[in-house]
């Protein structure tokens, strides 16, 4: 069979669907755990074959072992094996299977053409055959097409790399040896940001006739095996189209690990043979974004399989359904950030904005902040560590970088250590004034392109809320700053003076009244404000800084309306804590999950406590709220604890802290020492206002660990930042799949927000 059909079962107009799976690379710790217990005998049977568990390899992950080819492609065959049978009760039958390099094998299993067990042993030897393979290297070149890198390697003269993988019209993989790979990707970039080369963590050239000494001993192998006919079409990586009828399958898939992977030429043929959906088999929608830029490339409308089905915007009538909105805000913002749209979600501390929450993003073509605000920089170095580890190739992400007023060392080792770990986005929170480890993270790297113009290596997205804080970020750094980072040796004078044209953010995001720190501004005040500054500012060079919004946007509506005051991107916060990604607990979506627009209100900020700044908070289902305004009451009107009638006192120790006050003062003696800050214990211990501050500050502390771990039986306490816009998204689902938090993965809410957004629009445009 040439090109995918319909099968005669189903009706004609029903949609022709693709099968996709994905290959090594989207290994991660945990894997599998939702389908080993589905199919004990298919992991008895693995384990028999691979000589060890299965299961160990997948959730424990000893030694690493995932990172190493040997014990990746089984892994991975294995699960993505189960995952398709755990899916097949649920799933109609694929019109047409493919899968990148390693996952072919697994579309072959589903086509009848291998069983489980043969597919195992083959894909065995083959990573025993790959991971033997040393001395090469590889490249993701992200920003160029086959045909333009092809011309590249052409001019520069050198047999030594080729093309591994054609993924889609802007990602290529380059392979061959060390020297050359790093001389081909110079020449790519020299002269272009736009473009990157993302060394990839291999120590051999796959997919290249390096691997034909290993491509000639797996081809024996698939000589001594049977293989049936596929009863699916199967896309071959070498042809990029189906395994011919009445040939033997092993010709083709002996040569695929040495053989360019077709995957955008696999991604075209499935367009032009009648393919509308496709759904994807693996950690992370890798593939799914590249049958999106196959699908833009062609000029038609994705079809991608909706996961869950998606609730209409309340507003819009008698428009065609699914319309994308990738059309919405700022196109520079999108090409910038690498986003389809432009949308962020923003942080939320303590790792509420998780690894898990900016990984689901980033596989699904979108862009997201993690929330470092109250986590230490050892545990800020973790979660890099997990996000470098699992973002999909040439994806993008952001950390926050929340200004403290009390401890600038931290904000400085924390930009020290996003430079060193290239880390490119930031997201500037509770910025007062500008700092210095501010500006070194946007100056460092500045440089000027061919034609002179500067250019900023680092992007900074500052969340704002007041024009005399705008001004500052609309400019460029102070001169002092620059000067004191040169003298330090921290800036090169070249970095240093490119700085000095260049505004101190890329991107200012007008936060009106918001979950968490807000002022409590409005919306359609604010945005007009800042963006008549913005105008009013100009750079003397380079991009002018595009102006979002943010803060009570829960609806599609909402959405509409910040495009239409102007905004070039919104970032979204409050609805993305009620997602199944959200680093907080179970017990915490539930009651955002049942909240209304009036459920919120304002409490102290527990880290700006002693100068009475608020936070917005949740007050349906806990007393924080009210307890949290009592404290800052008792803390304003009193000179220490010991002023406090002793009826008060006792209280706090049986409602708030819930032991005695002696207790918690222990707590936080050990807490800044162990942070290495006695110095703050030695001043409170001078002065019994500040001492009293620092004991009402536990409590906003635990009230926020209470609220991550879930702790039931103190549920009273606990501490939620959010604002109007759940009360608002949980009104827009009511009745619909994502009625459910379980359901409300931030991906589907940044696409139900802006597709609706588009469609809101285009009926008021049709009116």
């Amino acid at each position: 069979m040439e090109s995918p059909t319909p099968s005669s079962s189903r009706a004609s107009s029903d949609a022709v669907r693709a099968l996709l799976f994905a290959g090594q690379g989207s290994q991660r710790r945990g894997m599998g755990a939702e389908v080993f217990d589905a199919f004990p005998e298919h992991c008895a049977l693995a384990d028999d074959i691979l000589g060890y568990s299965i299961r160990d390899l997948c959730l424990q992950n000893d030694g690493d072992r995932l990172r190493r080819t040997r014990y990746a492609q089984p892994a991975l065959f294995t699960v993505h094996a189960l995952t398709h049978l755990a899916q097949r009760a649920e799933r109609p039958e694929p019109d047409v299977v493919a899968g990148h390099s390693l996952g072919e094998f697994n579309a072959l299993v589903v086509a009848g053409v291998l069983d489980f067990a043969t597919g195992l042993r083959l894909v065995a030897e083959r990573a025993r055959l790959m991971g033997e393979a040393d001395g090469g290297a590889m490249a993701a070149v992200i920003g160029l097409g086959v045909s333009d890198v092809a011309e590249v390697l052409a001019a520069s003269g050198r047999d030594d790399v080729e093309i591994a993988n054609d993924n889609s019209p802007t990602q290529v993989v380059i392979s061959g040896t060390p020297d050359g790979v790093s001389t081909i990707t110079g020449l790519l970039t020299s002269g272009d940001a736009t473009i990157r080369c993302v060394p990839l963590p291999v120590s051999a050239a796959f997919h290249s006739r390096d691997m034909a000494p290993a491509a000639e001993r797996f081809a024996a192998l698939l000589a001594e095996v049977t293989l049936g006919p596929p009863r699916l079409p199967v896309i071959a990586n070498v042809t990029a189209r189906p395994y011919p009828t009445g040939e033997p399958v092993a010709a083709l898939l002996g040569r695929q690990m040495r053989s360019r992977v077709r995957w955008g030429e696999s991604m075209t043929h499935l367009l032009e043979s009648g393919v509308d959906e496709i759904w994807e088999i693996g950690r992370g929608r890798t593939l799914t974004g590249f049958w999106r830029e196959a699908v833009a490339a062609q000029g038609k409308r994705a079809g991608t399989r909706p996961e869950p089905i998606l609730p209409k915007p309340v507003a819009p009538r008698g428009q065609p359904a699914g319309r994308p909105g990738t059309e919405l805000g700022s196109a520079r913002f999108r090409q910038v950030y690498r986003t389809r749209h432009a949308y962020v979600a923003g942080s939320m501390y303590q790792g509420i904005a998780s690894t898990d929450m900016v990984i689901r993003l980033a596989e699904a073509g979108l862009f997201g902040f993690f929330g470092t605000g109250g986590l230490s920089l050892a545990e800020v170095r973790t979660a890099l560590d997990d996000i470098e580890r699992r973002l999909p190739i040439g994806a993008a992400y952001g950390m926050n970088l929340l200004h403290d007023m009390t401890d600038g060392a931290l904000e400085r080792a924390t930009v020290e250590l996003y430079l060193r770990r290239g880390v490119r986005f930031v997201e500037a929170a509770a910025f007062t004034r500008v700092t210095a480890p501010l500006v070194l993270f946007r100056a460092k790297g500045a440089h000027r392109d061919g034609a002179g113009r500067p250019i900023a290596a680092h992007q900074v997205l500052a969340k704002v809320s007041r024009p005399e804080v705008a001004r500052q970020f609309l400019a460029p750094p102070a001169p002092e700053l620059l000067t004191r980072l040169l003298a330090e040796g921290a800036l090169t004078e070249e970095e240093a003076a490119v700085a000095a044209e260049l505004p101190v953010a890329s991107d200012l995001c007008v936060e009106s009244d918001s979950g968490g720190h807000t002022d409590g501004g409005v919306a359609l005040a604010l945005l007009p404000t800042m963006l008549r500054l913005r105008e009013s500012i100009s750079p003397r060079g380079g991009e002018p800084v595009r102006v979002g919004a943010a803060g009570g946007i829960g609806t599609p509506e909402a959405v509409a309306a910040c495009v239409l005051l102007g905004a070039d991107f919104v970032l979204t916060g409050s609805i993305n804590q009620c997602s199944p990604q959200a680093g907080t607990s179970d017990l915490v979506k539930d009651l955002l999950a049942g909240l209304d627009v009036q459920d919120v209100t304002y409490a102290p900020a527990g880290d700006l406590f002693e100068i009475g700044s608020r936070v917005q908070v949740v007050r349906r289902g806990t007393m924080f709220a009210a307890r949290a305004n009592q404290l800052h009451e008792l803390y304003r009107r009193h000179p220490g604890l010991e002023h406090i009638d002793r009826k008060t006192l006792a209280t706090l120790e049986r409602t708030c802290f819930r032991k005695p006050l002696t207790e918690v003062w222990e707590h936080v003696v050990r807490h800044y020492r162990d942070t290495g800050r006695p110095e703050l214990i030695r001043d409170a211990e001078r002065d019994p206002k500040r001492k009293m501050a620092l004991v009402f500050k536990w409590y906003f502390a635990e009230s926020t660990r209470l609220a991550r771990d879930g702790v039931k039986e103190n549920a009273a306490n606990v501490q939620i930042h959010c604002g109007p816009a759940m009360g608002a998204f949980n009104h827009l689902v009511e009745g619909t799949a994502l009625e459910s938090w379980r359901r409300r993965d931030v991906d589907a809410i940044a696409d139900l927000l802006m597709t609706g957004a588009a469609e809101v629009l285009a009926t008021a445009g049709a009116r």
